[in-house]
């Protein structure tokens, strides 16, 4: 029997696959549903201290090999979640509170709260990329030691932090070491590519309506970065944190490649949007038959395991 289980910073998931922050897990609703689903997690929309609303619509499109969106972080605000996580432990499964906001001193605001509504995990949201006039903190090493470090003085629970896709091996080494001295206990890579933008050709317009069109990529087309992040960290930490592969992940063999490079877990985001909740079944059924056709018994036998040349 394959096992699809994993362990992150000391909290066990009965399966590596999870929903990503933003992806159907707004609402109570939604996050009930998560919990009755096969996926391995109850992640939370990344929470500001006010809701939100978001962008205004349309704001999601799905087109071959990907997805944009601009969603502008609707959310039902970081008291709602603190009051809804103690029962969304029912399910008998880790909860993730995902942690954002709108300026640096929200963050351990929301953090002490949530802290106290005891998730199993929290992660700390430094890559939104759609927030209009808002740059993303994880662009800037200062700011996200100086964050992390703030952050951390609150939260007692185990600690990680989502981070934006890097594009070079410096960004990869600067951040790397930013990490290394916040006591952060496991990562999460990549959020969506951020800016990027699609055109309808017959209408000759662009597909969302917020920031002139421009959105976050998602999907197949993101793959090679989200690799390309979760081996990179992979090797700076030697493995001994923890990573969460995000990003283009849309079959069974998508998730073997993240093991492979390194990763612990994935999430999903498109692939959920797109097939909703019975996803995880497909996922997990297709990621046994490729580590049993490769002679793995387990995630754990083949992370990190990939082969340079």
């Amino acid at each position: 029997m394959t096992d699809l289980s994993t362990t992150i910073a000391g909290v066990r998931f009965p399966s590596c696959f999870m929903n990503a922050a933003g992806a159907l897990c707004v609402t109570r609703e939604e996050l009930e549903a998560l919990g009755r689903s096969r996926a391995g997690a109850i992640v939370t929309k990344s929470m500001t201290v006010e809701a939100r609303q978001g962008n205004p619509e349309p704001r999601y499109y799905g087109f071959p090999g990907g997805s944009i969106n601009s969603m502008g972080l609707p959310n039902l605000g970081y008291r709602a979640y603190a009051e809804l996580i103690p029962g969304l432990k029912r399910f008998g499964k880790p909860v993730i509170a995902s942690v954002a906001g709108l300026c640096e001193d929200d963050f351990p605001t929301i953090a002490a709260l949530i802290n106290a509504a005891q998730p199993d995990l929290i992660e700390v949201n430094l890559s939104c990329p759609n927030i209009p006039g808002k740059p993303q903190i994880g662009y800037d090493p200062d700011a996200s030691e100086r964050l992390l470090k703030r952050v951390r003085k609150v939260i007692t629970v185990p600690m990680g932090v989502k981070l934006p896709p890097y594009f070079d091996p410096a960004h990869h080494e600067v951040m790397g070491k930013v990490i290394g001295r916040c006591e952060v206990d496991f990562l999460n890579m990549i959020n969506s590519v951020g800016n990027g933008l699609v055109v309808d050709p017959d209408r000759e317009e662009v597909v969302i309506k917020p920031k002139g069109g421009f959105g976050g990529l998602g999907g197949t087309i993101i793959k090679p970065v989200a690799l390309a992040n979760v081996r990179a960290f992979y090797k700076i930490f030697q493995g001994k944190i923890p990573i969460i592969g995000t990003g283009g992940v849309v079959n069974g063999i998508d998730a073997f490649e993240h093991f492979l490079c390194g990763a612990s877990a994935v999430q999903i985001g498109t692939v959920l949007v797109e097939e909703g909740l019975e996803v995880f079944g497909r996922l997990e059924a297709e990621l046994a038959t490729q580590l049993k056709k490769k002679g793995y018994g387990s995630i754990a036998d083949c992370r990190g395991k990939v082969k340079e040349l």
